[in-house]
């Protein structure tokens, strides 16, 4: 049976307030009692009740993190990078993969809140506003991480997105392609969405214009939408000399693809992508991309939301802003 706090008391020869008080980091008590009754705590493996804790007001030292798959690296190194951070400050992180369906995710909002979770972070897109709302009112902080989340008010960290496609475009152009066309995530996420209108807008500043027919987008398994998109793109007459992947994964699919085609990479078509993750270091070529800071986001969103959970701090909410940074590897160079 798992001990309870009656049996710390007994066996530390205390009080049950004592015990109470140690466990909360209040009252006035003796640095040797302390020590002694929380050794008694690790001899029975005693852990306090976390669902008690939660019912009397008290934080529960958990965090809710959804995610739209798990096993997409970037998701993966974002999920590692809430952890580092959330043990640092002596939080567990309860990560859910929601596959970017609207009703599991409602479904894990739900479970995080009878969990009383002291907070959650979101990385995946949400179609009904309700449940966070409700949770909003409920005064649970929330931070979207890696998206945008307009119309509610909740602390945001983002990369900006915008710039991300401008740098994959200036690099392409800087080398000289004119045919370039896009591999993106569903047409519904905004970060796929702005770094197309930023990879549009660089290349309108050159002088070239990207058709709508030259934009593919992928809604699920995302290397085999990516491969079959740039099939489509690369087989025909005037097929583009570059291809700028809305991340790693479709990159992933494309260099498939011009590898079945027996394309060159980069002498025949170049490719980037988008989010650095570990993948781009292994592939062959080694890719081209556009880094996101996961260790600062993960970092940064933890933060806000515990500094939600501290005393006399505001509540308004925040928009951080980060820098993406072009890494040049393999997969690109200039068309002949």
């Amino acid at each position: 049976m798992k001990a309870t706090i009656y049996d710390v008391a007994r066996v530390a020869g205390v009080s049950i307030a004592a015990v109470s008080q140690v466990i909360n980091g209040k009252g006035k008590i003796s640095e040797e009692r302390r020590a002694a009754i929380i050794s008694v705590m690790e001899e029975l493996s005693y852990k306090p009740s976390v669902i008690a804790a939660a019912l009397t007001g008290k934080k529960t030292y958990t965090l809710g993190l959804l995610v739209p798959d798990i096993s997409n690296p970037f998701f993966a190194e974002i999920a590692r990078a809430v952890e580092d951070q959330g043990n640092i400050h002596g939080y567990s992180i309860v990560i859910c993969s929601t596959d970017n369906r609207d009703e599991r995710g409602e479904n894990y909002l739900s479970l995080l809140a009878q969990k009383h979770v002291d907070g959650i972070i979101i990385g995946t897109g949400m179609g009904g506003k309700e449940m966070l709302e409700k949770l909003l009112a409920k005064s649970v902080p929330i931070a979207a991480i890696a998206r945008e989340m307009p119309g509610l008010d909740v602390d945001t960290v983002v990369i900006d997105d915008y710039e991300g496609g401008r740098l994959a475009a200036r690099h392409l152009t800087q080398l000289g392609h004119t045919r370039m066309a896009v591999l993106s995530e569903s047409a519904k996420i905004p970060s796929s969405q702005e770094r197309i209108r930023g990879f549009r807008d660089e290349l309108a500043e050159a002088g070239l214009e990207l058709p709508q027919a030259s934009v593919k987008a992928s809604e699920r398994d995302l290397v085999k939408d990516g491969k079959r998109n740039a099939f489509a793109l690369l087989e025909a007459e005037e097929g583009p000399t570059a291809l700028f992947c809305c991340n790693d994964l479709l990159a992933i699919g494309a260099l498939q693809a011009a590898k079945e085609l027996g394309l060159r990479v980069p002498a025949e078509v170049s490719i980037i992508g988008f989010d650095n993750t570990i993948l781009a270091t292994v592939t062959d070529p080694a890719l081209t991309t556009i880094a996101q800071p996961t260790d600062k986001l993960g970092q940064l969103a933890v933060d806000l939301i515990i500094g939600k959970r501290e005393p006399d701090q505001p509540v308004t909410s925040k928009r951080i802003v980060l820098e993406p940074e072009l890494i040049v590897r393999q997969s690109t160079g200039r068309p002949i």
